[in-house]
């Protein structure tokens, strides 16, 4: 059976500059930055990013909206809802009033029986 032989320090520093010089042949051979095709590419994309934003913002917009709709709509219930305590209490002081005159009433015709 064999052994495993292990890379000495030179094989591992030559393995290595292999590897570099590879990368900076593959970014040599990467196409300019001023063809056609890829300025084309580019624009694509950012009009791509430019509408992503723009839909962005109308989603955020539409949420402000909807959150100062739900804000007017909650402040109007307790406008209304005042309103309506206000008028109960009225009812209430109203009711008690005529009660109050009506037990007077009554009251005043017992003595009078008298």
């Amino acid at each position: 059976m064999r052994t495993f032989k292990e890379k000495d320090f030179s094989e591992r520093l030559e393995t290595a500059a292999k590897a570099k010089e590879a990368a900076l042949r593959k970014f040599a051979e990467r196409k300019a930055q001023d063809d056609p095709a890829e300025l084309a590419r580019k624009a694509a994309r950012l009009d791509a990013v430019k509408a992503r934003e723009a839909r962005a913002a109308e989603r955020e917009a539409k949420k402000l909206e909807e959150k100062a709709r739900l804000a007017e709509e909650k402040a109007r219930k307790a406008a209304e809802a005042e309103l309506e305590a206000a008028k109960e209490a009225e009812r209430k002081v109203t009711l008690a009033g005529e009660q109050k005159a009506a037990r007077d009433a009554r009251y005043a015709a017992r003595k009078a029986k008298k």
